[in-house]
């Protein structure tokens, strides 16, 4: 129908010029060349009126006789599809997938050898899934966090086509610095940068899932623009063998605390972790970690995770004289405080209310081995060279 518009609005411009050169002889000849159609021929796939069309692999747009030289698809919302024209205007395809249960309108233009021009139209819909899947995702939007926090996305379905997923996911960040994906198993995906993030760091993610098969049939149902901040920088290293930690921000000391760290056979790992949790009281089970019927104490104050195995930084009243002395947990990092946590002067009071999630603790001199990177959000324990690999 455009076409056809197109040709009549040139047919009229000749008729126009015949009856402004009357009498002359070169009327005759406008209206001519007025009525001359282009040879260009657009293509669109898929075909008008398609249904349940896939969301990616389908619409490709292409020219016989001349070239490309727009092509614009976009929803009923107006939204655009990014996409190229290649091969000297012989093809455009669309740069990312298209959403699911979504009917799209293609309008196309090509020019031939003369710089005469062609147009055509389509409409089509995209498949509705019966599989779907989403991420589930920290930190939080609008969280404001602390400089080791990744973003890291859990999906409900084990990924099989990891490529497509992560390219779906775009970071920005200002100031701008890299940022790159590692996958652990099928099932989870963290971004991190090189080094910890710069204090005040602003970062934008982008989850543009909806319409991206994640496996054979399964199909993403998220859209979602998450933003979060970079805050002050705070690391703090616990030494199992001094039994001390050293609260560093903005690379300055602030604190040496008294600690204690897990006693032979329950030693604490080694290495960075970073909190991803907070609880001013929880119960502490041995029978959720393997140590059943060690302990159970039900008001643990002031805990902060370290790992998902149930390694913590954590408030304790019961250890005595072992803070600053000799290591007596059973794997967590204990700080002294008092039973109901109400004296916020004592050690594990004043690190809680100085920490967010995000910050670091690293731990050193234990008996054990390097904490997995996977092992809470604890990706800094890998190279960035295997990170990015």
């Amino acid at each position: 129908m455009f076409g056809a518009l197109l040709l009549t609005a040139t047919a009229c411009g000749g008729g126009g010029n015949s009856a402004a050169g009357a009498g002359d002889g070169k009327g005759k000849d406008a209206g001519k060349a007025g009525s001359e159609q282009s040879q260009a021929v657009v293509t669109i796939a898929p075909k008008n009126g398609s249904k349940a069309v896939d969301t990616s692999g389908v619409l490709k747009v292409t020219a016989a006789k001349g070239r490309l030289t727009e092509v614009t698809v976009q929803d009923s919302k107006g939204h655009q599809v990014a996409g190229s024209i290649t091969g000297g205007g012989a093809t455009w395809t669309p740069s990312t997938h298209l959403a699911a249960s979504t009917t799209y309108k293609v309008h196309a233009v090509a020019k031939d050898s003369a710089g005469l021009t062609s147009a055509q139209e389509s409409s089509f819909t995209t498949l509705t899934p019966e599989n779907t899947f989403i991420g589930n995702y920290t930190p939080d939007d609008g969280s404001t966090v602390g400089v080791g926090m990744p973003f890291s996305v859990r999906f409900t379905r084990g990924i099989t086509h990891p490529a497509d997923v992560e390219k779906a996911i775009t970071i920005k960040t200002e100031p701008a610095v890299e940022v790159r994906g590692h996958w652990f198993g099928n099932d989870r995906l963290d971004f991190r940068p090189k080094d910890y993030w710069k204090a005040g760091t602003k970062v934008t993610v982008t989850l543009d899932l909806d319409g991206v098969e994640g496996r054979p049939g399964v199909y993403g149902k998220q859209a979602k623009a998450v933003s979060f901040t970079i805050g002050r920088s705070q690391v703090s290293t616990v030494d199992a063998k001094t039994h001390k930690m050293v609260v560093r921000r903005d690379g300055k000391v602030i604190k040496t605390l008294p600690a204690t760290t897990g006693k032979p056979g329950y030693d604490t790992w080694n290495g960075q972790m970073v909190i991803s949790e907070r609880l001013a009281v929880t119960r502490m089970n041995g029978e959720t970690v393997g140590y059943g019927g060690e302990y159970d104490i039900k008001d643990v104050p002031h805990a902060q995770r370290l790992t998902d195995s149930g390694t913590f930084i954590h408030g304790n009243y019961w250890g005595g004289d072992a803070f600053g002395n000799y290591n007596a947990s059973h794997g967590c990092v204990g700080l002294r405080d008092v039973r109901g946590g109400y004296d916020g002067s004592v050690p594990a009071a004043w690190f809680y209310d100085q920490s967010m999630v995000g910050d670091v603790v690293i731990v050193k001199n234990a008996h054990e081995r390097t904490v997995a990177p996977d092992n809470g959000l604890n990706g800094w324990n890998m190279s960035w060279d295997e990170w990015i690999k």
